[in-house]
């Protein structure tokens, strides 16, 4: 139970800092980096040992840890991006709705339960995604695709995340060092990017990107980490623990979308919103009752 509340606390933490960013004129990426080296601290800190080294290359998940620190950093800018331009509702919905795809992919690799009701769950969550994203900007254009692009590519990745653990994470010292290979990974991708950024003069460094990716990195490891000890503390089924996960994070981010920022509620967001809950809570619904019979 600890590690789903602080899950869904800490992601919910996450978004918030997101959609605070452009107030305080921070630069994403670079606070992005920033976030990402430190991750990579905070979880040696927590270990009590910094475990990269030559001899990683050798470890049976390191092709795994370049593939998602790579796509970490495109995933968490992509999010970056779309609360700035879609509001953390959207943003959040369209994420954490993704879960239709490790869902999928849990039925179709691992034989996993199937029902008309999981069923119903799944195909139900994508017009939630279509009704909660569907919101005009000022130039009149339908701000839909980069939310539906942050749909596959989060649910790719929670794919990802779950088939890593479940092959390749025995244990919590693995997990610990894996995420912090993870973040490793990220860490130099994006400086890559951020220096070629500096030499063409497209970018200009400022502390406030610093201090933003010091505030961002804490929760952000600690996000992952506890995500995977999630998956291996067989609290619930592992195609029950993403939906319960998510449901309960699309709940706190939208409740501090309207108090702290004020966002509207429009009526098809709110109807998006009542199917992404009627959808997901299907998928809960179904999968625990196949687990009892």
């Amino acid at each position: 139970m600890i590690f789903l509340i602080a899950t869904i606390l800490l992601n919910t933490l996450l978004a918030i800092l997101f959609k605070l960013f452009p107030r305080f004129g921070v630069n994403t990426l670079q606070a992005i980096v920033v976030n990402y080296w430190v991750c990579v601290i905070t979880g040696s800190l927590f270990l009590g040992d910094f475990p990269v080294s030559t001899a990683s290359v050798h470890q049976s998940w390191f092709p795994w840890a370049l593939l998602m620190g790579v796509s970490f950093i495109s995933i968490f800018n992509l999010i970056g991006y779309c609360t700035r331009v879609a509001g953390i509702t959207t943003t959040t919905i369209a994420n954490k709705l993704s879960l239709v795809i490790p869902v999928l992919l849990s039925i179709l690799l691992y034989n996993e339960s199937t029902g008309i009701w999981k069923i119903a769950g799944i195909i139900l969550a994508i017009p939630a995604v279509y009704f909660t994203a569907h919101e005009k900007e000022k130039n009149g254009k339908s701000n839909l695709l980069w939310p539906a692009i942050q749909f596959v590519g989060s649910g790719l990745l929670d794919a990802l995340v779950k088939y890593v653990e479940q092959g390749y994470l025995p244990t919590p010292a693995v997990q610990a060092v894996y995420t912090i290979h993870v973040f490793a990974v990220a860490a130099v991708t994006g400086t890559i990017l951020v220096l070629f950024q500096f030499f063409k003069g497209k970018m200009v460094f400022e502390w406030r990107n610093v201090l933003a990716g010091i505030c961002l990195g804490v929760p952000n490891y600690f996000s992952i980490y506890f995500l995977i000890r999630l998956f291996n503390s067989h609290f619930l089924q592992s195609s029950a623990a993403l939906p319960v996960n998510n449901i309960c994070i699309v709940i706190t981010s939208s409740i501090a979308a309207i108090l702290l920022f004020r966002e509207k509620a429009t009526p098809m967001r709110i109807l998006g919103l009542v199917l992404s809950v009627i959808a997901i809570m299907l998928i809960i619904f179904a999968d625990l009752y196949a687990g009892r019979i």
